[in-house]
């Protein structure tokens, strides 16, 4: 007899409808990625010069904020290669024995993708110079006075580093990498781009008065964009409206403002403007007064409010700017001070 448990979670054809969507968002060549035209000039050149040569291309570290493409670019790197990509992750990379798996499993000219490679162990990361450069790796047998090193050759393969904070990449592993990108956010004219492009694969009719309307709200990042863009048909679908109503209506409803921001960052910017006076205000406080993590605040929070100009970082802290307060339509206090001020 079938354990009924199994047929629950049996995709539906709905289901993988879904997920074939979700595959066909990422471009699969540099002619289909939108932005980043500077990176993706670049790579172009380097990768048909691989091929011109006949030869696995230079190692790759991308760089920049998340939901910008860097997995994405990495799949296209393998794609216009025509090697196999074999994917990872820096946390999974906890021991040398773990990536000492991986590399000695690489066939010839296989690309392999670390994501936040910054988070491999310290021991991992010092196996990799020597993979990078020579295709070889050292493995230890034994302890003590009798451990021996015997020396095991690599097939010739392409590194795909990504990382969100490339600072905490030692110098040693960054110099080994061929060539370097450095994603940035994107425009509101390349993201209508990228939302003209998921509303045809959605079969979703928004008008571009819409699609403009989600692009200014979603911090210059695809994955946030294409994420908007789903709620919005989810509301159209549920609620019968569309167009720039479902628009207006949805992000309401999920808690997006007209600059993008979110819950969290409100929350932040409440505190720093109504408790604190418009600051300033220490990291620490901040987290404990809105309930998260201090990481999350530097990292997921504190860069979008910096780069849309709400609140600055100073000696003393985090001070809310004169747009803070006039977006929130505050009354500033006789007391409160400006990043001018300090």
């Amino acid at each position: 007899m079938n354990d009924p448990s199994v047929d629950i979670v049996r995709l539906t054809p709905e289901s993988e409808a879904e997920l074939v969507f979700e595959g066909a968002l990422r471009p699969k060549t540099l002619a289909e990625f939108v932005g980043q035209a500077k990176v993706r000039a670049q790579l172009q050149l380097l990768l048909q010069a691989a091929k011109l040569q006949n030869r696995s291309p230079d190692h790759i570290l991308l760089a920049g904020p998340p939901g910008l493409g860097k997995t994405t670019l990495a799949m296209i790197v393998a794609e216009e290669s025509g090697r196999p990509l074999r994917m990872s992750s820096g946390p999974a990379i906890q021991h040398a024995g773990d990536l000492a798996a991986v590399l000695s499993s690489l066939v010839p000219g296989e690309i392999l993708f670390i994501d936040e490679i910054h988070r491999m162990a310290r021991s991992a990361e010092e196996m990799l110079y020597l993979a990078m450069e020579d295709f070889r790796i050292d493995i230890m047998v034994g302890k003590g006075a009798g451990a021996t090193s015997i020396p095991l050759d690599l097939a010739p393969f392409t590194l795909v580093g990504a990382t969100t904070r490339s600072g905490m990449l030692p110098n040693p592993l960054r110099d080994r990498f061929g060539f370097t990108a450095h994603l940035e956010f994107y425009s509101e004219p390349e993201l209508e781009q990228v939302l003209t492009r998921a509303a045809t694969l959605l079969d979703l009719a928004v008008d571009r008065e819409a699609l403009a309307e989600i692009a200014g709200r979603c911090r210059g990042t695809p994955r946030i964009a294409n994420r908007l863009l789903r709620r919005v048909r989810d509301y159209s679908l549920v609620h019968g409206v569309a167009g720039l109503d479902a628009v207006h209506a949805a992000l309401e409803l999920y808690d997006v403002d007209a600059l993008g921001l979110d819950r969290l960052d409100r929350a932040v910017m409440d505190i720093i403007l109504t408790r604190f006076d418009g600051g300033p205000v220490g990291l620490n406080t901040l987290a404990v007064s809105v309930g998260e993590e201090g990481e999350t605040i530097e990292s997921v929070v504190e860069p979008f409010l910096v780069r849309i100009g709400l609140i600055t970082r100073t000696p003393r802290g985090r001070v809310a700017t004169k747009q803070a307060w006039a977006h929130f339509g505050i009354p500033r206090t006789e007391s409160a001070l400006f990043a001018d001020d300090l």
